[in-house]
């Protein structure tokens, strides 16, 4: 079985400069949701038919190890089908699919495949029966299994108005059946183009079986024509991953607001709060909690872990028992270790924050190793960027900073030391010293009273001017 995905079609009625395959719903391309749809079927090849943007295509799709022939020009869907004969080789049955209709699953093409082979079809239809069938192709039967044609909505008459099964534009041929129909086919319609359903049409006339296997589910078949049905199957595809996590034991909290890509994971007894984004490849441990307003992007979280409201974890690790947040922001290449915790208006950046290692608030920490137990007190700043590169910071074990400390990297706190609030650190502190960076503070008794009268003298005369003088004069005396 060969799949033959046909992924050429532009993004006109998305009014986009983007092929229509390219864009987004589920957290991927519709060409990779295809393709991917196709994988389990364990096809000898799979073929992607490519036209507009054809390379962009390609490098979607080929990683995935699908194959791809350019058509040009684009002259419909059959001849599409024509120029991947030479690619599909000797294969004797080829699964059709369109680039634009991503929702399918292998189930239902599992599904069609048997009904092909079962009926010793020519071809069969995937097809659909919906409620409202405006916008598709009706299936046209000349009995309960046989069909005799599909029918495009331009074409009906009043009668087949009425017909509410759908062509999905998903097909099963045999080869040796299709290709003598697809080389009687002529472009007779406006578009000037060859089309598979003129060829079904011919094998049906030639008495050939052709067969139409109903999805179960008739969304599968959905395609995206506008920006309204690419929302719709997001949507679909956001539905079914959320119920996916649900059934293997996470609880998700008003389901409908939270964002979950395909490739995310989590485990049993997680809570996931409203609003909500877990991106990319995360994944996530048992028992922890991710609250309201949190976005995960290719994050690794570990056993019971809390983040807190409004944080922003991209590329990094949590182990264990680990606590950030609220409103922590965790970049690329952080790695907090068992049981540590990261405050309320935290940044990391490369940064390693060691077992129980607290970041309780208000510091950026980038390029930057802490050691276990140490404390990082508000306002700590790594200065690891000179202008020209980047420099590390190593703060031992069990090292305690103080408040509004700056660390002048290349720097390194020995274990054990501490940092008096207020410092700006240049050189190297050693195990269990006191590092201090400040100037020495001056007291200047009187200096604010005579700050006061020389402000009150350069004012220009008037009642607020001379009142102030006033009272200015009255507690100077009192003092005196």
């Amino acid at each position: 079985m060969s799949n033959h995905d046909l992924a050429v079609i532009e993004g006109t009625r998305l009014r986009s400069s983007l092929a229509k395959v390219l864009h987004r719903a589920g957290g991927r391309t519709l060409v990779e949701q295809i393709v991917r749809a196709c994988e389990p079927l364990k096809a000898r090849e799979t073929i992607v038919v490519v036209g507009h943007q054809a390379e962009h295509v390609a490098r979607v799709v080929e990683p995935l190890g699908a194959a791809t022939v350019l058509q040009q020009p684009q002259n419909g869907t059959g001849h599409a089908v024509q120029v991947a004969k030479r690619a599909l080789g000797r294969a004797k049955f080829a699964l059709v699919l369109p680039g634009d209709a991503p929702l399918i699953r292998t189930e239902a093409l599992k599904a069609l495949i048997a009904t092909h082979r079962n009926g010793n079809a020519a071809a069969t239809i995937l097809s659909a029966v919906v409620a409202d069938p405006s916008g598709y192709g009706r299936v046209v039967r000349k009995s309960e299994t046989a069909v005799s044609s599909i029918v495009e909505e331009s074409q009906l008459t009043d009668e087949q108005r009425e017909i509410n099964e759908i062509n999905s534009a998903i097909y099963c041929f045999t080869l040796e059946k299709l290709w003598p129909a697809l080389a009687e086919v002529k472009p007779n319609n406006k578009h000037r183009e060859v089309y598979l359903t003129d060829a079904i049409a011919a094998m049906s006339g030639k008495g050939e079986t052709v067969l139409a296997e109903v999805a179960a589910d008739s969304r599968e078949v959905l395609g995206c024509n506008t920006r309204a049905d690419l929302a719709e199957v997001d949507r679909i595809f956001r539905e079914r991953k959320r119920n996916a996590l649900m059934d293997s034991g996470v609880t998700i909290q008003l389901p409908e607001t939270v964002l979950i890509d395909p490739d995310v994971t989590a485990g049993e007894d997680t809570v996931i709060e409203a609003g909500v984004q877990l991106l990319g490849k995360t994944k996530l441990g048992a028992r922890s909690s991710v609250k309201t307003g949190s976005v995960l992007v290719d994050a690794v979280v570990g056993d019971d872990v809390k983040i807190e409201p409004h944080c922003l974890v991209v590329e990094s690790r949590l182990e264990d028992g680990v606590t950030i947040g609220p409103f922590a922001r965790l970049r690329t290449g952080t790695h907090v270790k068992r049981g540590g915790r990261i405050g309320n208006f935290v940044e990391t950046k490369k940064a390693v924050i060691g077992e129980g290692a607290k970041v309780p608030h208000l510091t950026y920490l980038g390029d930057a190793k802490v050691g276990a137990k140490s404390n990082i007190g508000a306002g700590t700043i790594t200065c690891n960027y000179d202008g020209f590169q980047k420099h590390p910071t190593t703060i031992g074990k069990g090292v305690f900073i103080g408040s509004d400390s700056v660390l002048v990297a290349p720097v390194h706190i020995g274990d054990h030391a501490y940092v008096a609030a207020g410092s700006t650190i240049t050189e190297n502190v050693p195990d269990d010293s006191l590092g201090i960076g400040r100037g020495r503070q001056v007291n200047k008794p009187g200096w604010a009273s005579r700050k006061r009268r020389e402000l009150a003298a350069q004012q220009p005369p008037g009642k607020s001017s001379r009142h102030t003088s006033k009272k200015s004069r009255r507690r100077e005396k009192k003092r005196r």
